[in-house]
Order: C-alpha cells, then structure tokens, then sequence
C-alpha cells in the first residue's frame, strides 16, 4: 500500500506530465497571453528613486503608510519564475530613536482564492550582510545577481515562505535591516517589521485587510527581527492582529553570540554583525573607531560592501575581542555594553503566542542564551510559549527540521485554534519527528514541485 506522501507526489507528477503535454501540443499556448520581456532588477545602490525617496516625503508619512509600490517579479535563486503576483512596497519605519526612515518590503500574493482577509505570514528572511544588493526586495527578484554575489542564505529560507503561499497565504517580507544595512539591529529591524505589516495590511490587491490574522516567522538572523518584533508589538502598533510568532536559532543576546564565537569558525560572520551594528549605533560606531586596531579597520573596510556567504567566509578564527583596544573586557566599556544591553532580547514579553527553536549544538547562537530568554518570558503568567532543543541539528540543520513544525503550528494560530497556555519546554531527538511535521513538509514540496513546472502556486 502506498503511503499517503506518495500517493500525492504520484498524482502531482501525473498532473505535471498532463499539463505538460497539452502545453506542448499546442492547444492552448497559441491563446496564452504574450509574455512581457524580463526586466533586469536593480540594486538598491542604482536604483534610489525607490529605495531613498526624499526625506521630507518619509517624515510627512505616517509609520506604515505607502510611499510608492512596484510589480516585480520573484524566482528562485534569480532564475525560476514564480507564478504568483509580487509587489514591492516602500513605506515609512522609524529607527531605534524612532527617527523617519525609508523601507522596502516584497508583497507576495498566492494565485486561487482565499477566504477574506486573507491570512497573512511575515516572513523575516536571515540577509545577514551588510550591502545593499544582499537585501531580500533585490535578491528574490528574477535576473537578480545576488545570489551569484554571495547572497544565498535569502533564496534559500525563501522556500519557507513559498510553504506559507502553497497554503494560501499572502506573504510580506521586509528588508528588516533598514536603509543602511544594519545587521543584527533588532530594536530597528522589529519596527521595520511590523511597519511592513502595516503596508501590506493596507495594500487591497493583496486582500489582507487591516484585521487580518498575522504571523510572524523568522530563523537566525530572521530571528532578531521576529523577536523584537513580538515584543514591540503592544507598544509599537498594537492594532495588527498579530496571532503568533515562530522563531529559532534565536540571538537573543549579541554579547554572547560574539563571546561564543572569538576566535572560532564562525567569527566572520558575527563580524559582520559588528559592522551592521555601528550603523544604527553612532557612540558604538564612535569607539570602534577609536579602538578598533589597523587589522580590524581593513577587515571593517573589506567586509563591508559583501553578502552573507562572503561574511562567513572571508578570515574566520578572527580573534574579535583582541582586535578592540580596551584596559579590560570590551564588552564592558559603556559603548558596547549599551549596544548589547538594547539589543537583547527580553526588554518585554510578547503578547502573543510563541513557537520557539533552537539546536541543542548550535555553533553560531549560544543555546544558553535562548534558555534565558524563554526563563524570562515564562515568568509572566500570561505567557503561552511553545519551546524545544533539537538533539540532532546544528544550526543550519535546525531550520529545515524545525521550520515545518513551526509553519504547522502557525497555521492553526492562523486558522484561530487557540494556543497551549503556559510554557511548554521540551528535548527532541529531532522535530521531524513532530506529528504532521512531515506531511505538512511533502504537500508544500508537492506544491513546488508542481511550480517548476508551471503550475500556479498556492492556486485551489
């Protein structure tokens, strides 16, 4: 007997080869519409009209307001097309001194219809790079040269929000990390979220309306976004209907992502972290220049301008903290602990339910520091929260195990089933191995198996 994962994968096929065949004979494409010739994207460095609009258009709109949109289309890795409708947004957000900034975010629109609203996912993708090009409004884009260009970590999640559109959903995904490329700047990167939320809510063809249920999802360096999104949301725009968030590989806490990683592989990239941090930090971008050592300025200059893949692996084994002249820890000079101090997870607990990740191994994110973060929330009474450690993951590892069981724990927030109360922590050999974890895996792969070959996806 064939198991209900084949079974759907073998009518998928048949489905495909059909639809092929009837394309290939003929007997429709000579009535399909005339495809418009591609166009090559810019990068938001070329392309400021866009990306920067002037300064005092942004301060007269309100946060989450609409200043200009675009169709675009998105594909995967820059070279498959998507079949469904794409919008980019430029809005206005607030940095961490609620000062008015541009942002950009990618609106994502399933084919079939849905009922409305439509359910919304935030899908805050880990850009972990400090250029403009390595932004996810650019990289998702077809004929996009950034995944070529060391971005690869955005196309890759981005297969995660396609999960979310095979389900129905529309999809909003922000460039998080704001106009100067400001990595791992939580406090910004959760108002440009829930900012995007804001546009996207207001936007009719995405036919999420103002009380759509939303979701939050994010992994790693998606992960500093989605949290300090959560916890911002009562104070920042407590009229989103914001019914869950999911995140895992979580930094909850810079400091000790950076302690953990001295001298390690993966000091690189929290190297680069550095870099984005002094852009949304003026006294830590101050001291870094006072103290930082002629080898960690040529690092600051070379690693500047360079994506994700380029950040991880240019000069790991970095020895950080002795790059930065200081009497003592530098991480305790006032500058930085200030920095630290504002960007650590914790400085509220959310007000809604959380679905909450991490590998027990992880070698980029200390597990501690997750460990603390979910002691913090569950001090609160109120608090429902759904946390495990996967034993048989690193960091990479535990996305793609836990992310299906995060999705199918949003889609029942979504679908308004109500949430565990309390805090649930629990170990897992593997969260596979979560009940639905896998079926839930084979429709959405289903699905976009069936889009490589033209099919629309998320169409009913």
């Amino acid at each position: 007997m064939r198991s209900p994962f084949v079974q759907r994968w073998l009518a998928l096929a048949t489905g495909v080869l059909a639809a092929a065949t009837v394309l290939t004979a003929g007997s429709v494409a000579a009535e399909a519409p005339a495809t418009p010739p591609p166009v090559i994207p810019l990068p938001p460095e070329l392309d400021p009209g866009f990306y920067l609009p002037p300064a005092d258009v942004v301060a007269a709109t309100a946060p989450g307001a609409i200043i200009a949109v675009r169709q675009v289309r998105v594909a995967d890795f820059g070279l498959l097309p998507i079949d469904v409708d794409a919008w980019q947004v430029s809005y206005r957000s607030n940095n961490s001194r609620d000062e008015a900034i541009p942002a950009v975010a990618t609106l994502i629109k399933p084919r079939g219809q849905a009922q409305a609203p439509r359910k919304l996912l935030s899908v805050q993708l880990a850009e972990d790079s400090t250029a403009g090009y390595c932004a996810p409004s650019y990289a998702l884009q077809h004929l996009s040269v950034a995944p070529l260009a060391g971005q690869i970590v955005v196309p890759a999640e981005f297969l995660f929000a396609q999960a979310a559109l095979s389900q129905g959903w529309a999809v909003v995904v922000p460039d998080h990390q704001g106009p100067n490329s400001a990595y791992a700047a939580g406090p910004l990167a959760g108002r440009i979220t829930l900012d995007g939320i804001r546009a996207a809510t207001s936007f009719a063809p995405l036919e999420a309306g103002p009380r759509a249920p939303v979701g939050l999802y994010g992994y790693s360096g998606g992960s500093i976004a989605t949290g300090h999104a959560a916890e911002l949301h009562a104070s920042y725009a407590p009229e989103l209907n914001i019914v869950g968030a999911a995140e895992g590989g979580v930094g909850a806490d810079l400091g000790a992502a950076l302690q953990m990683s001295n001298n390690q592989l993966t000091s690189g990239l929290v190297f680069a972290a550095v870099i984005g941090l002094t852009r949304e930090y003026p006294d830590f971008a101050a001291y870094l220049d006072q103290r930082l050592d002629p080898l960690g300025k040529g690092l600051l200059a070379v690693k500047s301008p360079l994506c994700v893949q380029y950040q991880s692996a240019l000069l790991p084994f970095l020895d950080l903290t002795g790059m930065i002249g200081s009497d003592g820890n530098p991480l305790d000079d006032p500058p930085v602990a200030a920095m630290i101090a504002e960007t650590r997870m914790g400085q509220s607990v959310p007000d809604m339910p959380l679905f909450v990740w991490h590998s027990a191994w992880d070698e980029i994110l200390p597990l501690a520091a997750t460990d603390a973060l979910v002691d913090t929330y569950c001090r609160d009474p109120d608090t429902s929260l759904t946390y495990t450690r996967d034993h048989a993951s690193e960091h990479i590892v535990a996305e793609l195990v836990g992310g299906p069981a995060a999705l199918l724990w949003l889609r029942d927030r979504l679908d308004g089933i109500p949430a565990p109360t309390g805090c649930t922590i629990s170990d897992a050999g593997t969260m596979a191995a979560t009940p639905g974890a896998l079926d839930f895996l084979g429709d959405s792969l289903a699905a976009k198996f069936a889009s490589l070959f033209g099919m629309p996806l998320g169409g009913h």
